[in-house]
């Protein structure tokens, strides 16, 4: 009698058969579902030697990318890169460095163009040291040393390459007439009573973070080095002039000397901390507060006067860009600041590259401090790049159906349908500045629980020092816009670019209240301010 199968065996199998077939069996019944693929942060970090950049990157969690890879959310470079470079960029890539930021970090372009403001506000360019650019104003430099010379006083002038670093090139000399009259140089009175730490004279490396030029802002990191002589103090006279461990501030230079002071703690050795030193002053009695205030305008003042180089090169490269769109520049840049013994700041030079090399446990701590709350300010998602895809073909669909409607309003179209195409074109106009508004509104928000050490000095709280500010900026564009393009001109004075949300909400409703007259329906303001005022819609009319 042939045995029966066992029960839930298939006949004609063996039970390792079964136990071979029935997963499989199982997975052909079962749907099946792809894993979604997760999303990260990519960073190229190809361009930089400093590790710190990259331990910060892991930090993040954000995944490095090969060196060829041009399609990071990051990308980082320790020089300035080629404005075709920034050009390419997606609006969902960042890149660390801002086109025309040049016209304040080199020295030549830092000097002339202080001068120009200096000449129309010399009340609030105070913290720059008289400065002759050689050879153009050798002969300014020459009549300036004469006058000295009548008053019987004598000065003495601190000589730099047009565009050295770190050092390299520089001189102290007190008798002008030896300078020679052909050489690129850039020659500043020196500041001869700074003030001193434990008898050595030392400056500040402020950390700036610029997050967009459209509209500006700009963040002070709270914290930075104080880069000590390692030779005491003297005022110079004949004998000294060639001490520049004396004179110079430099840690590329100082470093050198056999006096430099490596210490692990932030209060000793020949570098120290901002931290350090505030508490320093407090312990002192003096005023911390107005100590960082008068940083903090000399950084506004200064980046105000980049501001329309910086734009305007930034929209060179970003063409078609609605103003208040996110940036894909951003800027670490080095503030190096002298403070003389009445505790006045002095600008000494700005570095869009400052070093993040890492020699003691004091760079280490402060430049990730730097680095991180930048990258965290910066609000990188792993949603950018495929919503910027999205946009990317709404838009393309917009201005194909933007290209149908004008095909039907041919010339010879009634004034009905003009108005109406105009009405919608308005409505777009507003609904798109909204948008923009609200993105501000949301990064501003942003901003503010991800500050960390950072604190933003434009646009300011203060309303009188933003008042203040902002015609500052008007002088600054007008000494740039003097010649140039009337459209650029009136892109910067864009109504628009002003309105707050309830303003544009307004502006929307009048729009809808027109939409409706055209309709030949009986108009009637819904909203809560009722009838907006004839004037304020036609500043959407205004070229």
């Amino acid at each position: 009698m042939p045995s029966l199968p066992q029960e839930g065996v298939i006949q004609g199998t063996s039970p390792l058969d079964l136990n071979t077939q029935l997963p499989y069996q199982s997975t052909m019944k079962r749907k099946v579902r792809k894993k979604k693929k997760k999303e990260t942060i990519t960073a190229n970090v190809a361009g930089t030697k400093f590790e710190i950049v990259r331990l910060v990157i892991d930090e993040m969690g954000f995944m490095k990318t090969p060196d060829e890879d041009e399609t990071s959310n990051l990308i980082w470079y320790d020089s300035a890169v080629q404005q075709e470079k920034i050009a390419e960029l997606q609006n969902y890539q960042r890149i660390n460095h801002f086109p025309g930021m040049g016209e304040i970090c080199r020295k030549d372009f830092l000097a002339r163009n202080m001068t120009k403001m200096i000449k129309s506000r010399p009340l609030d360019y105070t913290f720059v040291p008289r400065t002759w650019i050689f050879p153009a104003e050798y002969t300014q430099f020459q009549n300036y040393v004469k006058e000295l010379k009548k008053k019987r006083k004598q000065k003495t002038f601190i000589v730099k390459p047009a565009n050295g670093a770190m050092g390299h090139g520089i001189s102290l000399i007190r008798n002008g007439d030896k300078l020679p009259s052909q050489d690129h140089l850039i020659v500043q009175e020196y500041i001869e009573k700074p003030f001193l730490m434990e008898g050595y004279k030392f400056d500040l490396r402020i950390y700036i973070l610029v997050t967009s030029c459209d509209p500006l802002k700009i963040f002070l990191y709270h914290d930075g080095l104080v880069r000590m002589g390692t030779e005491k103090y003297i005022p110079p006279n004949e004998s000294n002039l060639t001490q520049l461990y004396m004179h110079l501030t430099n840690y590329s230079v100082n470093k050198h000397n056999e006096r430099f002071e490596r210490d692990e703690t932030e209060n000793k050795g020949s570098k120290r901390s901002i931290k350090w030193f505030t508490e320093f002053l407090q312990a002192n009695q003096h005023d911390v507060a107005k100590f960082w205030s008068d940083i903090s305008e000399l950084v506004v003042k200064t980046l105000i006067v980049a501001e329309p180089h910086v734009l305007h090169a930034y929209r060179m490269c970003r063409p078609g860009q609605p103003p208040g769109s996110e940036s894909v520049c951003f800027e670490v840049l080095g503030f190096d600041i002298l403070l003389d013994r009445k505790l006045k700041p002095w600008l000494l030079e700005i570095n869009r590259a400052p070093s993040f090399g890492t020699d003691q446990k004091i760079d280490y701590d402060v430049k990730r401090g730097v680095l991180l709350n930048a990258l965290k300010l910066l609000n990188i998602r792993t949603s950018d790049k495929r919503r910027n895809l999205a946009k990317q073909k709404a838009e393309a669909q917009r201005r194909l159906y933007g290209q149908n409607s004008i095909k039907r309003l041919l010339p010879g179209s009634s004034d009905w349908e003009q108005q109406r195409h105009q009405l919608e074109k308005r409505k777009e106009e507003l609904k798109e500045r909204l948008a923009q508004v609200r993105k501000q509104i949301s990064r501003e928000e942003h901003e503010n629980r991800h500050m960390g050490n950072y604190r933003r000095i434009y646009p300011p709280e203060d309303k009188t020092l933003l008042e203040k500010y902002e015609n500052l900026l008007a002088v600054a564009f007008q000494t740039f816009l003097s010649g140039r393009a009337a459209s650029f001109q009136r892109e910067l004075n864009n109504p628009l670019k002003k309105m707050k949300e309830e303003d544009i909400l307004d502006l929307l409703e009048q729009c809808e209240i027109d939409d409706e007259k055209l309709a030949g329906k009986t108009a009637k303001p819904r909203g809560p301010k009722g009838q907006i005022t004839h004037y304020v819609v036609k500043l959407l009319k205004k070229p």
